[in-house]
């Protein structure tokens, strides 16, 4: 790319050459419906100029001034690409000094005052007022926390466990589990889902239309809770389930006995529990060391997720629950019966990838 020469006296325009890969992008460029229009017209610009028209020429066909066509032919010429991106400006001048943003930050960054639990924008404007005696408005605030991607109300849930390296063995053996099955053995996943809600619309709701989501009426008539304990066979994705009045041991070893009934008193049986009271108790313990055939293994404490029927569980929630209208206690379990009767038609089993690793926290 040549610079802008002098002959003669009179300003000759700047020659711009383009090799093939930047002609190509700048013609991408000009052809794409989602680029902004002064980058359009940029590239139309340098497009043209690589053409060899003269200023002028280009000014009359894109209906812009010659300073202008001038301005940016000669920006490319001298610095490519990156010519044609606006260059940075100085903006309007701080109003609050360094001292204001650093007491904010140690505002933001700090316990609220006592007995709030998160900070305002406001309540941070009061502390600065009192650190620095710097009038700042809550907006201000706003505005200065938003530039460092600092947002005090925002709260994170996290868990301290107890034993990190028992934890990824746990998990590491319970999805091994998933992925080799014990050759000839049944392998469980089992779990309760409790206080199930039936509840009925006070009205009709509206059904969606192109344009408009479907309408819920939003008060509802309590009908009563239902409770449910549901086994999953890994190997084949069928599940057995079990309306129950109570979610204890006594409960939980008694849906124990009538799923031992139904599998061959030759088999061994695995089964993936979670670390629910009515799993982990004395007379749950007695019931499996009464059971020799039966062996059980736990996922780590607050993993349950690793448990397999938590996913029927969620598919049920979404399909069944989650914006079901239930007119009594008995509808519920009517519905709940059949949706597993009709999953259990065309089951299939998990596709288990995940393999116990721990997982790389999100950004």
């Amino acid at each position: 790319m040549d610079v802008r020469r002098h002959l003669g006296g009179a300003v000759a325009a700047v020659a711009v050459t383009l090799e093939e890969a930047a002609r190509r992008r700048l013609e991408q460029l000009v052809a794409s419906a989602k680029a902004q229009v002064r980058e359009v017209l940029r590239a139309r610009i340098v497009l043209a100029a690589a053409d060899g028209l003269a200023n002028a020429e280009i000014a009359r066909e894109q209906d812009l001034a010659v300073n202008t066509v001038r301005k940016w032919r000669g920006r490319f010429a001298k610095h490519g690409a990156q010519g044609l991106k606006d260059a940075k400006r100085s903006g309007r001048p701080k109003i609050y000094d360094d001292r204001v943003r650093v007491a904010i930050v140690a505002a933001a960054t700090s316990a609220p005052p006592h007995p709030q639990a998160t900070w305002t924008h406001r309540a941070i404007a009061e502390r600065v007022a009192d650190t620095v005696f710097a009038a700042v408005s809550p907006s201000q605030v706003g505005r200065i926390l938003a530039g460092l991607d600092l947002k005090p109300h925002k709260v994170r849930g996290w868990l301290t466990r107890r034993n990190t390296s028992e934890f990824w063995q746990q998990a590491e053996h319970i999805c091994h589990l998933y992925r080799t099955p014990p050759s000839g053995a049944v392998l469980l996943s089992i779990d309760e889902k409790t206080a199930i809600a039936a509840r009925s619309r006070k009205h009709p709701g509206r059904p969606a239309a192109p344009g408009r989501p479907a309408r819920q009426e939003f008060e509802y008539l309590r009908h009563g809770t239902a409770s449910l304990a549901a086994a999953l066979d890994v190997r084949t994705g069928e599940v057995l389930t079990e309306v129950i009045a109570r979610n204890n041991a006594v409960t939980f070893t008694a849906f124990l006995d009538r799923i031992d009934a139904l599998i061959s008193q030759d088999s061994e049986i695995h089964v993936v529990l979670d670390n629910g009271s009515s799993h982990t108790a004395k007379h749950t313990k007695a019931w499996f060391k009464a059971h020799p055939r039966w062996t059980a293994h736990f996922t780590p404490p607050h993993a349950s997720w690793l448990n397999q029927i938590e996913l029927v569980f969620s598919a049920l929630t979404r399909s069944v629950l989650r914006h079901g209208d239930f007119t009594s206690r008995d509808d519920l379990i009517d519905k709940l019966d059949s949706y597993i009767i009709n999953r259990n038609e065309t089951a299939r089993p998990f596709r288990w990838t995940y393999d116990g690793t721990p997982l790389k926290e999100a950004a």
